[in-house]
């Protein structure tokens, strides 16, 4: 499925059967991370993240959440910062978990540190989910 019909209902090619818009985080490289900004038409909530990191992991259940209930109205992904230091690189990550929401490509909003569920919503819903 590509990019741009991540966050909305489609048919299978094969068999016709519905599928639902995603509604977990997606772990993005650099190829996903760059063809989810070019053509998702909806939000898209970063968390940039490390395994070794003690707030990230507590964050996790809330990114979770969100993508779940955000479904069909944004896109969740999840950076590791250790595997994909070039993305980090590319927003100036200094501290973990940092989270952006980006919507047409560009950061409508950042904060680094962790936060929970309702304030991820807020951000996602404030760019238009």
């Amino acid at each position: 499925m590509g990019a741009a019909h991540l966050a909305r209902p489609v048919r299978c090619g094969a068999c016709k059967a519905p599928i639902g818009p995603v509604a977990e985080p997606i772990e993005a490289d650099a190829a996903v991370f760059d063809e989810v900004l070019r053509e998702a038409t909806a939000p898209v909530l970063v968390d940039f993240w490390a395994e070794w990191c003690g707030p990230c992991r507590r964050a996790a259940p809330d990114v979770k959440h969100t993508a779940e209930t955000m479904s069909g109205r944004a896109i969740v992904l999840k950076v590791d910062t250790e595997k994909h230091p070039d993305l980090a690189a590319r927003y100036r990550v200094e501290s973990i978990p940092l989270f952006l929401v980006l919507k047409n490509g560009l950061v409508v909003s950042q904060q680094a540190g962790a936060v929970g569920h309702a304030q991820m919503t807020r951000w996602l819903e404030a760019a238009g989910a």
